[in-house]
């Protein structure tokens, strides 16, 4: 089985996927993870049909870092029958100003974005450690690094750059946006699931422990919520979102905060996680009776509502609202209270609908259309590993 393996390190887990390469079309094979590294570790995959491949519990002594994650998966792929590993496709979070579409890696390519990774220490030195790994066990299987970043560059300078002198633009001090991958899967699939607003103007909200929203304008991106890093925007799991730098400031210099606490402050320690004080996982706040959850609940519908409102300001009007993600997929009460302050966009729901999980929650007559369309970053990392390495061998 020629195919493609698709990986997407992060801090704790390893997520991996095989596409089958049959008649020149990719076929999902496996899907699977590496969970709870160095907590209590878990290997856990299935088929395409969902059978369960391997379910594996460790100590956490055995996989107690990211590299023994990927060596233990290494090793498990090796007992598929008939695999033939033709090329690996690895998400990469922050691209820079430089690389604005999916690039074969090399030693110098693995250089330049080693460069970046201090503007997304959660994700990249993760997203490159298994690209380092693969190229030391067979320099001959091509790797292709895939950007989230990527889908974002083609807007205006004077819509990425911030109010600082034109030099630092020029250095990469920028609006970058993130969850570009799964942007432009969901603008392909707008395509089949709603062809009548996929050539207008549209907001897709990527609602997960990651979030943001970009606005897409007949399939491409023109504005996005996050910026310089994913730090930006929507508050998250665990990250603040927008906030005022001279809060930084502050902490820094009246509260003699390190840069280092500093910065594990807003990856770590933020978001719905520092405002419930009860969980970063918008389950847990949605199950808890803990006010504080409540609060937290009431604080990112309301960040998504103005931001929503702010994409449909960049866009001209709005025809179509898109949730994606986890919560965005699966929370029908986060997407009731965020539709509740579209109304002035024209925006009509479907509490059935909603509630069923059905691919359109709107009602006959809205004016707004509002979708809940499953993303796909995986199957678009394969697509783009496919096109750059010309498929089987």
């Amino acid at each position: 089985m020629d195919a493609i393996l698709v990986v997407n390190a992060g801090s704790s887990s390893l997520k991996f996927q095989v596409f089958a390469l049959v008649g020149g079309d990719l076929e999902r094979r496996v899907r699977g993870q590496v969970d709870g590294i160095g907590v209590r570790p878990r290997l856990r995959a299935a088929d395409g049909a969902g059978t369960v491949l391997v379910d594996n519990s460790y100590k956490p002594a055995e996989i107690h870092d990211l590299p023994t994650a990927i060596a233990e998966t290494a090793d498990w792929l090796r007992t598929l029958e008939g695999l033939k590993l033709r090329a690996i496709g690895h998400r990469v979070v922050h691209g820079g100003p430089e690389f604005s579409h999916p690039v074969l890696i090399d030693e110098a390519i693995l250089g330049r974005l080693a460069r970046y990774q201090s503007l997304a220490p959660l994700h990249q030195p993760n997203n490159l450690a298994p690209i380092r790994l693969a190229m030391a066990i067979d320099q001959d299987v091509p790797q292709v690094a895939c950007f989230d970043t990527a889908f974002h560059r083609g807007h205006p300078a004077y819509a990425d750059c911030y109010a600082l002198p034109r030099a630092l633009y020029d250095e990469g001090i920028r609006r970058y946006g993130f969850h570009g991958l799964s942007y432009e899967y969901i603008a392909d699939r707008l395509l089949e699931v709603s062809p009548e607003v996929a050539s207008g103007r549209v907001v897709v909200a990527h609602l997960g422990s990651g979030a943001s929203m970009c606005a897409l304008l007949a399939g491409r991106s023109i504005e996005s919520t996050m910026g310089f890093t994913a730090l930006d925007g929507l508050p998250m799991g665990s990250r603040p979102g927008q906030l005022d730098p001279g809060v930084v400031l502050h902490l820094i210099e009246e509260r003699g905060m390190a840069p280092a606490e500093v910065t594990h402050l807003l990856y770590n320690g933020s978001g719905l996680k520092g405002l419930s004080g009860v969980s970063n996982d918008m389950r847990d706040l949605l199950a808890s009776e803990d006010p504080a959850a409540a609060f937290a609940i009431d604080h990112f519908v309301h960040r998504c509502a103005l931001h929503a409102g702010q994409l449909a300001a960049a866009l001209g009007g709005l025809d179509a609202f898109v949730f994606t993600a986890g919560i965005g997929e699966n929370a029908a009460e986060i997407r009731t209270r965020v539709v509740e302050r579209l109304t002035w966009l024209g925006a009509q729901l479907d509490p059935a609908a909603n509630e069923a999980g059905a691919s359109r929650i709107s009602r006959p007559d809205s004016r707004l259309a509002l979708l809940v369309v499953p993303t796909d970053e995986e199957l678009m990392i394969a697509r783009h590993t496919l096109a750059l390495t010309g498929g089987p061998r």
